[in-house]
């Protein structure tokens, strides 16, 4: 999923900001606002509980252990 991946690019970037290693700030806003918009388009096409089902599967994923 999309979504998945630009979560995991976003801690990527913070990853590499926190080590001194980012090239471009600005990814980290850019990523964050394609997050936003993916939750948008999910809320528009009226998807419920969208964060809910992915900390679900996140957690079910880690073998039922929370983050």
């Amino acid at each position: 999923m999309e979504l998945d991946r630009l979560r995991r690019h976003m801690f990527d970037l913070r990853s590499q900001r926190v080590t001194e290693k980012l090239e471009d700030p600005s990814q980290l806003a850019k990523t964050k606002k394609d997050i936003a918009r993916i939750f948008t388009v999910l809320s528009e096409r009226g998807e419920k509980d969208v964060e809910q089902k992915q900390y679900h599967l996140e957690s079910v994923g880690t073998g039922g252990r929370q983050k």
